[in-house]
């Protein structure tokens, strides 16, 4: 299973391909899409629309999982970010990839088994379970690859149910 992973944003949208086999990770592709402060917003959309798009093309990915939109004070970036992540669902659909959303709690669980870990303990375990030799950078990148391994984990773990379903069905 190939899992896209996108860290959204309207700046700087990380992004990571990782394919999940036999129970092992590998971070086939992963990088950022960052917009210019002073462009016209709409051309910040577009320019995410297209990378993304250009990539989940290439990519071909299975799934894409993508971090749940929260805010808690700014509303004003909060609705950039859901534009922003608008656009990017917008690409994935147009190629007809199948869309999954995580919160970070979900995320932070899956990469480290503890909801409650820092960020530093996320992207070092993405390191780790990705056999990278650093942590990548921008942070955007890693966190979407940490989203992408929360995906692999969640879509095993149906695939575990389904099958154990059977078996005790058999």
């Amino acid at each position: 299973m190939v899992v896209f992973g996108i860290d959204p944003g309207y700046a700087i949208i990380g992004w990571g391909a990782v394919s999940f086999r036999a129970n092992t990770y590998k971070a086939l592709g992963f990088g950022a899409v960052e917009t210019q402060a002073h462009t016209d917003f709409n051309q910040r959309l577009e320019i995410i629309y297209d990378e993304i798009y250009s990539v989940l093309e290439r990519c071909r990915p299975d799934a894409l999982s993508i971090e749940k939109l929260y805010f808690t004070t700014n509303k004003t970036t909060a609705i950039k970010v859901a534009q922003a992540r608008g656009v990017i669902l917008l690409a994935a659909q147009k190629l007809r990839i199948p869309i999954y959303e995580y919160t970070p709690l979900q995320v932070k669980t899956a990469v480290t088994g503890y909801g409650k870990a820092k960020k530093p303990q996320v992207m070092e375990m993405t390191r780790r379970l990705l056999h990278l030799d650093e942590v990548p950078k921008p942070d955007d990148t890693a966190d979407a690859l940490a989203i992408a391994i929360c995906h692999a984990q969640a879509a095993g773990s149906e695939l575990r149910r389904i099958l154990n379903d059977q078996t005790t069905r058999g």
